[in-house]
């Protein structure tokens, strides 16, 4: 790439030929207060004009995260006249703003009020009627709060790069301008995939996660048996909120956090992962060898499963009919733990941690509950433990590492650990898909050929003489590449796995927040491959454990004999496995 040579305040430098002013300055060291989505690939429409600077050739000011540098360009980010501007920007902002700082579940992540300490906005110099306020909050895993909105275009464009979608867009006119589903109808009433991919991108609380914190308080002063279960991707983002570095892994902290929180039981969900690999790749397996449909896809992500039942409704047959695997394991502790502890289902109440919005949702599907009880009572994010732990005053960093509860369902292996990374659930199967079909361990252990950032990857295998071919995608944009192939009868592979969000479940819409300002200890080198750290935290825990396999899980081979009988048995079936909606209003591909 060429270079130029420019000046920032003064002082010389030589930067990459296309880069913005802000991106260059970035490199250089200057930070220009902006208020543009960070490491998302989206840039925002410069509509908020707070990262204002002089720059010589331009006329008058201009917005630095859209103004590319050129050759000799002097730019001055320290003039008054620059100064003054990024304050009145602010100010204009905060002028049709909702204030209420104190309440807010942004409060200490809120990008508006970072900048208005920066810029040294006044609250009230601009004075008048705000735009009308919609507070959305049917939908039960995200809240959209118009008052707090300040039109940045993040969310859109956060939707369009991810899924191809666009559920939001800019709705009316002039002042009364809101971002808002089409009509400014309820996520409940549009085609949202209920990911949180927007939630993750918001600089204030305009779009948050519908907290259900409440619901586990009600529990407990109501003498429920309050068991949780933590999915694999939250122990390697769980520290972050405590200002541990980016992919530390955490898992002992947060199981000692969780029983000084005084759940009944602490149990990891990877133990429900292991018990879906052993449903799923039975499942695989009787497709292959009867002729089954294929290519077989997974079902682990419920916002994939919002996508398919919306815009792939013909195409349903492919996908696993296993629940995910949270929804497993609650289905078996309001059963089999329930009858080994002599518990009535109704006085158990399961909390899920879970990195993901869409889990909210999830839940809430008539398909899992049985007798009218739900196999899961509570979604918590990741952002929603973290409230918890510090509103009970744990010094988090300074906890002793502890075991989770090992009774019934306390052991796990690495293949339920890896789940959270995008290609996790297909090399976990491959595992024990290996076993079964060759009658031997894989002797690397690993399937490397599916790891990875990259959002569509595909390889192929020999198993027991049987030629399968792989496919990997995160981010429904790069599935449906494959779902296009498999409407047109053209797909090659055999076995597909697909996560909503890109990157896996470490890049999930209810996992912290990746904004640079609120993480002075990393490198912005760094923070580029957050979700590479992130999974490789995953990656290293399954490297540490001697299980390493589902099939080895001693408590799921006990769970089998003793109560389900084997994989995809008639009662497994009943307990562990679901149907899709085929009725669920369509909506055209965009």
């Amino acid at each position: 790439m060429a270079k130029v040579n420019i000046k920032i305040e003064g002082h010389p430098y030589q930067v990459e030929e296309g880069l913005t002013i802000l991106e260059a300055a970035r490199e250089c060291g200057y930070e220009i207060p902006t208020l543009c989505s960070f490491n998302h690939g989206e840039c925002s429409l410069a509509s908020c004009r707070v990262c204002l600077v002089e720059a010589t050739g331009a006329r008058g000011l201009v917005a630095s995260c859209v103004y590319p540098v050129n050759e000799g360009m002097e730019i001055t980010i320290s003039s008054p006249k620059a100064v003054n501007a990024r304050r009145a920007s602010v100010e204009l902002l905060l002028s049709n703003h909702s204030m209420n700082c104190q309440q807010c579940d942004k409060n200490g992540h809120c990008e508006l009020l970072y900048v208005a300490q920066i810029t040294g906005a006044r609250e009230g110099k601009y004075l008048g009627s705000k735009t009308p306020t919609t507070v959305d909050e049917l939908s039960p895993s995200i809240v959209r709060d118009t008052s707090k909105c300040i039109l940045c275009g993040r969310c859109v464009a956060r939707c369009v790069a991810a899924h191809g979608i666009g559920i939001l867009g800019f709705e009316k006119r002039g002042f009364n301008t809101i971002v808002a589903p089409a009509a400014n109808r309820s996520f409940a009433e549009s085609p949202c995939l209920q990911c949180g991919q927007c939630v993750n991108v918001c600089p204030t609380g305009a779009l948050m996660e519908k907290s259900e914190i409440n619901l586990v308080d009600k529990a407990k002063m109501e003498g429920k048996f309050v068991v949780v279960q933590t999915a694999p991707a939250v122990r390697a983002t769980l520290g972050e909120e405590f200002g541990m570095p980016i992919g530390t892994p955490v898992t002992g902290k947060m199981v000692a956090a969780l029983k000084r929180l005084g759940f009944d039981r602490v149990y990891d969900t990877n133990f429900g992962a292991d018990l879906t690999i052993m449903e799923e790749a039975t499942e695989l397996l009787n497709r292959v060898k009867n002729g089954g449909v294929l290519p077989m896809i997974t079902s682990c992500s419920p916002g994939w499963i919002n996508y398919a039942e919306y815009y792939y409704g013909d195409q349903l047959d492919h996908l696993s009919s296993c629940k995910s695997p949270h929804q497993m394991q609650g289905a078996i502790i309001k059963s089999y733990f329930a009858e080994k502890n002599g518990l009535d289902p109704k006085d158990i109440f399961v909390v899920s941690i879970m990195p993901c919005t869409a889990k909210k949702f999830e839940k809430s599907r008539d398909q899992f509950k049985h007798d009218g009880i739900t196999d899961v009572d509570a979604v918590l994010t990741t952002r929603e433990l973290a409230k918890l732990i510090k509103r009970s005053g744990i010094n988090f960093t300074k906890l002793p590492d502890e075991e989770f509860d090992q009774d019934i369902m306390g052991e796990y292996s690495g293949a339920g650990v890896i789940f959270g990374a995008t290609g996790g659930v297909m090399e976990a199967a491959l595992r024990t898909a290996y076993f079964v079909l060759e009658g031997k361990e894989h002797e690397a252990i690993k399937f490397e050929q599916v790891r990875g950032m990259k959002g569509l990857k595909e390889a192929s295998f020999k198993l027991g003489g049987i030629d399968i071919k792989v496919a990997v995608a995160s981010g429904m944009r790069n599935a449906k590449v494959l779902l296009d192939q498999i409407r047109e009868g053209k797909s090659p592979y055999t076995f597909i796995e697909i996560m909503c969000c890109p990157g896996g479940c470490i890049n999930g819409g209810g996992q912290p927040y990746v904004k640079p300002q609120f993480l002075p200890n990393e490198d912005l080198n760094i923070l580029d491959t957050y979700r590479e750290k992130r999974a490789n935290a995953l990656y290293s825990e399954d490297e540490r454990l001697t299980l390493r396999q589902s099939h080895n899980n001693s408590q799921i081979k006990d769970l089998y004999a003793k109560f389900l009988g084997e994989p995809n048995s008639e009662k497994a079936h009943h307990l562990l496995h679901t149907t899709y909606n085929k009725t669920r209003v369509r909506f055209p591909e965009k």
